[in-house]
């Protein structure tokens, strides 16, 4: 460093500045303003009655944050068609607060005729795109956008053992061009370890069959690490999991489980089920990837597609906003970039 960005650190002459000044405090910056405006996150939950989606979201988040503590519960039938009910909190660890919503879709799958019962699903995905999009466009928009998109969708498989349902297949190959779809077997402890191998295995190989990709996906790593990192889970996927709201007692401690005449399943303990897992890649390690690929491939897909639609926006009870090339704004003079503080190289 040279002389006078050594004194910056440093008391001189009676007087004390600011102290370390380095690009590396941008991280502690980021850090607390990202405090303060908290964290969005939105997960949708699929898949047919008696799975124990609601049960596994609580355990994931460790609350209540299900339908049946929100004032839907058991004194409401749950509907003969796909009905798609959303509920938030806010959840607060460590002084982190995240606004978590619940997206649920009780009756799917339950019909005996469940023909294009993603529908109504795939439908409330693209509202919330263009919600988001209307937002975007508005010439007078907040500083802060609501975030309703739909950052991850939970599908859950029956523990058959046999292979996927023709529903399974349809709904996944459908949705998962609109959402990041992860597969999950749910009360994967009706099934021998071996059957639970097997039937992963077979599924795996039902997706790859069907061309149905699923989060996260192999064209989206980064870097050699992140591939590394992605190829461990999608060898584990569709994670085998168990969701329990009960504590045991276990050699001594208090454990969430399942029991059964043979002992107690332990949720947490990897040697019984993969939620302990699912629940690291969900919120350690993948929570906010998911969030950017939500904004930065699912959406952006969605908003080029409408911008695309005759070269124009238009949208109810809002001021016609065209975007043909007549109107597209033009790339800053020279001038202008001066006037934005941007810098400009004479050499270039």
């Amino acid at each position: 460093r040279s002389a006078p960005e050594q004194g910056l650190g440093h008391s001189g002459s009676g007087s004390t500045l600011l102290g370390y000044i380095g690009i590396d405090t941008i991280i502690e910056q980021m850090r607390k303003k990202t405090m303060k405006a908290g964290f969005d996150f939105n997960i949708m939950i699929v898949g047919h009655s008696g799975l124990g989606k609601s049960t596994l979201v609580n355990t994931l988040f460790k609350s209540q944050v299900s339908r049946w503590s929100s004032g839907w519960g058991g004194e409401h039938k749950i509907p003969k068609t796909v009905e798609i009910k959303a509920v938030s909190h806010v959840i607060e660890e460590g002084g982190v607060k995240m606004k978590l919503t619940v997206i649920d879709t009780p009756g799917f799958g339950d019909q005996i005729n469940n023909e294009n019962c993603w529908d109504p699903i795939s439908k409330y995905i693209n509202e919330q795109y263009e919600k988001f999009l209307k937002e975007e466009v508005n010439i007078a928009r907040k500083k802060r956008i609501p975030d309703t998109r739909v950052h991850c969708c939970l599908y859950f498989i029956s523990p058959t053992g046999h292979s996927l349902r023709q529903l399974d297949i349809e709904f996944m190959k459908h949705l998962s061009r609109v959402v990041n779809i992860i597969p999950v077997i749910a009360k994967s402890d009706t099934m021998t370890p071996d059957e639970k191998n097997e039937f992963k295995h077979r599924v795996r190989k039902e997706l790859e069959t069907h061309g149905i990709e699923y989060y996260p996906q192999n064209e989206f790593d980064d870097d050699m690490e992140d591939k590394n990192e992605n190829d461990k889970i999608r060898e584990a996927m569709p994670f085998a999991v168990v969701g329990s709201d009960k504590e045991f007692q276990v050699n001594g401690k208090r454990v969430l489980g399942r029991k059964t005449a043979w002992g107690v399943v332990e949720v947490e303990n990897p040697n019984h089920c993969e939620f302990a897992l699912l629940r690291d890649f969900l919120i350690r390690s993948h929570l906010q990837d998911l969030k950017e690929v939500t904004h930065n491939i699912h959406y952006e897909t969605y908003r080029a597609r409408r911008l695309n639609d005759n070269g124009e926006l238009s949208f109810q009870n809002t001021s016609y906003v065209s975007l043909s090339s007549a109107h597209r704004p033009k790339p800053p003079t020279l001038t202008s970039q001066l006037h934005l503080g941007l810098t400009f190289d004479p050499a270039i």
